[in-house]
């Protein structure tokens, strides 16, 4: 496998960022410990844990750049991807305790044990509501902590962004099907290669810009937020299609 190279993180030029809060490494390894906690306790089959141990790798990932200098500012990587994670730990909550979880989780949720349902769909179908959805509200989150604008953490948003894609390149090599099965035509070869994290990367950038100004109106931000999720859980669906 090609190892993948990352640029030294870039410095923007008028953008200070704000002072780090305290305990956001600590937070960090919370998180990744819940994750840990999924990973023993469910089923090696079941889709949430698929999605789970690919995130822990992301989780862990994003930590080990964060003690080498990798990201501009490493307590500010720290909290956003901590905020992030815990989006993601809050639906599992929810589902767990028989309430509703945002609607972008529910097709991971249901389709779950479904046998038709190939592991990277589950992958790809987790990747696609936590960044769709969680993403935007997680910067968010932090720009409101840390009272700072959303331009204050885009450096850092880009590099969380390229450690979710070079890691979202490994998963697609693991868990395709093997080659006899990865003709132009294969409905997994088609369904797999609809979604792209760069996109929907994109788009949660441009959601956290919109929701950051609509902060002060909270009626239409609650109404876009709820937008973008069923848009997000619309895709879910498509993707946890069953194959066989």
């Amino acid at each position: 496998m090609t190892t993948t190279r990352f640029p030294s993180a870039p410095a923007l030029d008028g953008e200070v960022p704000p002072a780090p809060p305290e305990g956001a490494a600590p937070a960090l390894d919370e998180v990744a410990a819940r994750m840990r906690v999924l990973d023993a306790a469910l089923p090696e089959r079941d889709g949430v844990a698929v999605f789970n141990r690919v995130y822990l790798t992301v989780t862990e990932e994003i930590a080990r750049r964060g003690s080498t200098g990798w990201f501009r500012t490493p307590f500010l990587a720290s909290e956003l991807a901590a905020r992030f994670a815990r989006r993601y730990l809050a639906a599992v909550d929810a589902e767990t305790a028989g309430l509703r979880p945002p609607a972008c989780w529910r097709p991971l949720f249901r389709h779950r044990r479904h046998p038709g349902v190939h592991p990277l769909q589950f992958a790809l179908a987790g990747i696609n509501a936590h960044v769709g959805h969680d993403l935007a509200l997680a910067v968010v989150d932090t720009c409101h902590t840390l009272d700072c604008e959303p331009a204050a953490l885009e450096a850092d948003f880009e590099r969380v962004g390229d450690v979710l894609e070079a890691l979202e390149e490994r998963i697609r090599e693991d868990l395709m099907p093997g080659p006899d099965l990865l003709d132009i035509a294969d409905p997994m070869t088609h369904l797999a290669g609809s979604w792209s994290l760069e996109r929907a990367r994109s788009g949660a950038w441009a959601a956290a810009r919109v929701l950051w100004s609509l902060r002060h109106l909270d009626e239409l931000a609650e109404e876009f937020t709820e937008r973008i999720d069923e848009g997000v859980g619309l895709v879910g669906r498509f993707l946890l299609t069953p194959l066989r």
